[in-house]
């Protein structure tokens, strides 16, 4: 029962970004080429309910679904690990078209060749691995 309410989230959230054209590859490839506002629209609003979102989480000391407190570690300030890191994710998101999230959702649109690109996001994810030593945190 658990996992039908994380199901219907997740279905949720994949018509949210259909609808809005957020899994486009026409609208992610006018994004990249500054021809569009469309995609820093969606992604300026989701940095702005999730700071305000952490804000009120930090502020009012919510505790999660299990009553736990929700803890929010702070991040160490590194400027490398984030140009690095961002631009590997950039380049991933510009080749395969799609980040992380709609992957899966536009293989549930019936777009089968994003199975390829699952393939090496999770080949990636083994290679952070097995570098993550030698990698700057």
């Amino acid at each position: 029962m658990k996992l039908l309410k994380y199901l219907m989230v997740g279905v949720f959230f994949g018509i949210v970004l259909v609808k809005s054209e957020a899994v486009s590859w026409y609208r992610i490839f006018e994004m990249f080429q500054f021809q569009s506002f469309h995609m820093y629209g969606i992604i300026g609003s989701a940095v702005v309910v999730g700071i305000a979102a952490i804000w009120l989480i930090k502020k009012s000391r919510l505790n999660s679904i299990e009553g736990q407190p929700i803890e929010i570690p702070s991040k160490d300030k590194s400027i490398a690990r984030y140009i690095i890191g961002g631009s590997v994710f950039g380049l991933g998101w510009g080749l395969a078209g799609a980040c992380p999230g709609p992957m899966y959702i536009l293989v549930g649109t019936g777009v089968l060749s994003m199975f390829l690109v699952i393939g090496g996001a999770i080949l990636g994810t083994f290679m952070y691995g097995v570098l993550r030593d030698k990698l700057p945190h």
